[in-house]
Order: C-alpha cells, then sequence, then structure tokens
C-alpha cells in the first residue's frame, strides 16, 4: 500500500510539474533559444546528473537483450517526445498544445492493450472519458482552441509527441520491473543524447547566449532540473508499481493544477464551471486507476 501510495505522489509531482511548463517554456521560445537547444540542453543536463547520482549511488547492470528496449525508449521518451513538443510550442498555443495532450491516456489505453497486453476494461475507458471531459474543459475556459492554417504544424507536432510520450510510457514499463528508476533515466538520457545531438548542436553554437536575461536563465534552468530531470524520473518511478494507462491519465491533473496555482498567485478566480470540471478530472484519474478486487 505504501508502495501504491508513493507511485500516486511520484505522478501527481510530475504533473504539477509539467502543467507549468506550458507556459514557463513558452517565455523561452523562439526570443532566446531555438527549441532544440533548450532539447540539448535538457538531455546533456539530464545525462550528467543520472550518471552522477548512479555512480554514487547504484552500481545496476542493464543485461544485453534489454538494450534494443531502452533504445526504442530514449528513441520515443527523449527524441521524438521533446523534439515534437518544443518545436510544436513553438509554433502553436499553450491552449492548443494542452487539448491535444488530452489524447495522450487514450493513446497509452490502446498501445498498452496491444503491446504489453494490458486490459482494456470499463471503468478504464470511463475514467479516462471522465478526464477528458474535465481537463477540456478546464483548458478551454482559459481562451479558444484555434486549428487555424498558421497553428496547424505545431498542432501536429503537439500530437506526434503525445503519441511518442504514449509509446514511451508502454516500451519502458518492462523495464522498470526489473531495474531501478536511475539505472532506466541514465541509459535512456545518454542514448537520448546521441538521438538529439546531430540535429541541435549547429544551433547550440549559433545561438546568442549574452542576450539571454537573468530571468529567462531561471526558466531555462527550471526545464532543465524540474521537467526533466526530476519529472522524468517521478514518472518512471511511477511505473514501478502502476500501469502506463494509470500513469497517463494524471496527465488530466496539469489543467486543475494550473488553476490551482493561478488562484495561489491570484490571478485567477473560482467559479462553478471550475469546480465542476476538477470533480470530472478525479473521478477520470479515480476510475482509471480502480483495481478490481
Amino acid at each position: 500500500m505504501k508502495k501504491v501510495v508513493l507511485a500516486h505522489l511520484a505522478i501527481i509531482g510530475a504533473n504539477i510539474i509539467y502543467g507549468l511548463n506550458y507556459v514557463i517554456a513558452k517565455g523561452i521560445m523562439p526570443d532566446y533559444l531555438q527549441p532544440r537547444v533548450i532539447i540539448l540542453f535538457r538531455v546533456v543536463g539530464a545525462t550528467l546528473v543520472f550518471w552522477l547520482v548512479s555512480s554514487l549511488l547504484s552500481k545496476e547492470k542493464i543485461d544485453r537483450k534489454d538494450f534494443p528496449r531502452l533504445a526504442l525508449s530514449a528513441l520515443f521518451g527523449i527524441a521524438i517526445n521533446q523534439i515534437m513538443f518544443f518545436e510544436g510550442l513553438n509554433l502553436t498555443t499553450p491552449i492548443n498544445a494542452s487539448i491535444i495532450m488530452v489524447s495522450t491516456p487514450i493513446l497509452v489505453l490502446v498501445l498498452a492493450h496491444f503491446l504489453i497486453g494490458e486490459r482494456i476494461s470499463l471503468q478504464k475507458v470511463i475514467g479516462i472519458a471522465l478526464g477528458a471531459s474535465g481537463a477540456s474543459y478546464l483548458i478551454l475556459l482559459q481562451g479558444n482552441i484555434s486549428f487555424s492554417s498558421s497553428t496547424f504544424v505545431g498542432n501536429l507536432f503537439v500530437l506526434i509527441n503525445a503519441a511518442s510520450y504514449a509509446a514511451f510510457l508502454v516500451i519502458v514499463k518492462p523495464l522498470m520491473k526489473k531495474y531501478s528508476a536511475l539505472t532506466i533515466m541514465k541509459w535512456v538520457f545518454l542514448l537520448g543524447t546521441i538521438y538529439v545531438l546531430p540535429f541541435s548542436f549547429n544551433l547550440a553554437l549559433e545561438a546568442n547566449y549574452s542576450a539571454i536575461p537573468f530571468n529567462i536563465w531561471l526558466s531555462i534552468a527550471y526545464v532543465i532540473i524540474f521537467t526533466t530531470i526530476l519529472a522524468y524520473f517521478l514518472n518512471n518511478y511511477s511505473l514501478k508499481t502502476v500501469s502506463p494507462t494509470v500513469n497517463s491519465a494524471y496527465i488530466y491533473l496539469q489543467p486543475f493544477l494550473a488553476s490551482v496555482v493561478a488562484l495561489i498567485v491570484q490571478k485567477d478566480e473560482l467559479t462553478w464551471t471550475k469546480i465542476i470540471a476538477a470533480v470530472l478530472i478525479f473521478l477520470g484519474v479515480y476510475f482509471a486507476s480502480l483495481k478490481k478486487a
């Protein structure tokens, strides 16, 4: 029971971080850094941290037969996922990106069924439907979604990102049953760096770092330390205990948590429509994570 509680707390923590990331990351691009430069900072920074910590705490070795799955996890979870998200967010709006990411748990449910044999139960379908409706409603309260021609490419990139992240959660699950989250993360990010480097190295050399103000450097630090290192670790730690579908269902909490933060800093107000949306989200997460006795 303690492991289950810790796993759910880890997912909540990761989604708080992701919920804030939409606005924070958008403020960096494209005026100060190109999306792929930020991604290079993320993967290199995370690789260094995970390998340093692992050298101090863990000497776990990976079986040779598991490296192909690790390579796929890095491809979908780091390279395609991060490049498509940041390039997409650069070309679309935070509201568009948020609403498209609502599709992630649906994709996870389907992929988990076909790739690792996870059962598609009625309660999971109900949970995902409730969570999707609540999250979509809460996101749309912040403004209008726009699928105009000017945001089409960005929207497509975010959709590819959602599908890639869904595949990552399913592919990495068997590895999380076998190894520690720290071991998986150090290898996934090392392989991810190899994938990302050819697409971002030249852009990183061309960037004008002297023009970046201190507050933007703080945003970059948030993206590296929290959105990358901490959130990835928490999500993968949770996969040792919960299914990919349950993990992905918590994505519906992101707009709710963003609204809570806005209320705390007095940039938003509580209304009945937001309460109803929050209830739908919590019911959705409850049904998606409910197990039959």
